[in-house]
């Protein structure tokens, strides 16, 4: 009897080759959403190919023989962009900028495109999400006008391109990657595979010609950047720009970086004519006036910068059987170890009383080496006592009540001396409650 072949498989994944007899908008092989295609199509998964010989100039060299001055950096006229990419834009690079909607991410890039343009540099700025007249009244706001300075409204990647022989530009910038589609890809734009075919095309003509482009990429509602995670892959910066609504303030970080280190941090102001630098945010931290209690300054670093940055603390009877903990700017779970810290090491009676708990100009204070300025403002308010004028500190905080050191101690040493901070805590205090014995907001070290 003869036995029935399988009929043959009707979907493919065109990211791994998994087969499928239905649909399935997500590959079960690689998760890859919207990778799954009829088999008929072409998936670009082949099983066999001819070696083809390398173009002109395209041969293997020896790494030796190769050299850094062959892609040399470019500043992009904006200090705080160029530190964070590592100096300036690299022919050829594929920048991804991320950041919610709102923060400022279109008016910064037209700020780099304006000034990259009065440097000489002829720059194409597309825009899929905003007429020309649009953004050109943004840029009269911002005084980003300027004669090698070209705007683009299109949504189709051909026409994209097509603008792109028609300029020529030293510096392409598209806004955004996700309002951008191709007719050679199923999908609405924003649709994965969209994204995908967008993302690699404009890649590759930078890499081809040399032209720098800068991608805009939207964010999901908890932060990430939306689209495959090929997306990050492809490029070769992602930098992310962040900031609080409700302050001026804006960061540039980079998430990824094949041309420079990752920790550095760009600090931008919004202000009603653009965007502006903050090559030095020392004073944004810190509150005005006289010491009080109930503050204390610590020395944060944002990669490799080192901020003063003034804590403040309230500390009052409660008026309610679950006394409030209330933090700003702070991590909560890393206050409440403080307090318990206090409680049990110092001797401080904080079980009581409500406690609120907030850092100056909306910045926020994620690395354990603001535990001892949180000590210290608390323990201040408890003891309505203010710390000695010019005082600073820094360290983390260990469950035993010892002061641990944390790095960069000496750039943030450094930095105190010369911002003027003349009493400087650290782990050279020894435990917490000799530390808050020495800053004089408690008389005498407890007993043990």
């Amino acid at each position: 009897m003869a036995t029935r072949r399988p009929a043959p498989a009707a979907y493919r994944c065109t990211e791994c080759g998994w087969t499928s007899a239905k649909w399935a908008g997500r590959c079960a092989e690689c998760q890859q959403w919207g990778a799954v295609v009829e088999a008929a199509q072409q998936t670009g998964v082949l099983r066999g190919f001819s070696p083809a010989p390398p173009g002109a100039g395209r041969e293997a060299r020896p790494i030796t023989e190769l050299t850094s001055a062959e892609s040399p950096r470019r500043p992009s006229g904006v200090g705080e962009f160029d530190r964070v990419l590592g100096g300036g834009i690299v022919p050829g690079a594929a920048i991804l900028l991320s950041g919610e909607p709102g923060v400022g991410k279109s008016t910064l890039l037209l700020e780099v495109a304006a000034r990259s343009a009065r440097d000489g540099h002829r720059v194409l700025y597309v825009s899929a999400e905003e007429s020309t007249a649009q953004v050109r009244l943004r840029a009269e706001r911002t005084g980003a006008l300027h004669d090698e300075l070209y705007l683009a409204s299109e949504t189709d990647l051909a026409t994209l391109i097509g603008q792109v022989d028609a300029v020529d530009p030293g510096l392409l910038i598209v806004d955004s990657v996700q309002t951008v589609s191709s007719s050679l890809s199923e999908g609405l734009a924003g649709h994965p595979s969209q994204v995908r075919e967008v993302a690699a095309t404009l890649i590759r003509i930078a890499k081809e010609r040399g032209l720098p482009v800068i991608i805009v990429g939207h964010v999901t509602k908890d932060g990430s950047i939306a689209g495959p995670r090929l997306l990050e892959h492809l490029v070769d910066v992602v930098c992310h720009f962040e900031g609080d609504r409700q302050t001026a303030l804006r960061f540039v970080r980079a998430l990824k970086n094949r041309f420079g280190p990752t920790d550095e941090v760009g600090c931008f102001e919004m202000t009603g004519d653009g965007i502006a630098e903050v090559p030095d945010p020392s004073g944004l931290f810190l509150g005005k006036g006289d010491p009080v209690s109930g503050t204390c300054v610590t020395i944060a670093v944002e990669g490799r910068r080192a901020l003063p940055v003034e804590v403040q603390a309230l500390v009052i009877p409660s008026s309610t059987p679950n006394p409030r903990r209330v933090v700003n700017g702070v991590e909560s779970s890393r206050v409440a170890m403080i307090l318990a810290v206090l409680e049990r090491r110092a001797g401080l009676g904080l079980a009581q009383r409500d406690v609120y708990v907030s850092t100056v100009g909306g910045v926020r204070l994620t690395e354990p080496a603001a535990d001892l300025a949180i000590a210290l403002a608390i323990a201040s308010a408890a003891s309505d006592r203010a710390l000695a004028p010019r005082s600073a500190a820094f360290g983390e905080l260990s469950l035993s009540g010892e002061i641990r050191p944390v790095s960069h101690g000496v750039q943030r040493r450094s930095e105190a001396t010369r911002l003027g901070y003349r009493s400087l805590l650290d782990a050279s205090a020894g435990d917490v409650a000799l530390a808050l014995a020495n800053a004089r907001v408690i008389p005498t070290r407890p007993p043990a």
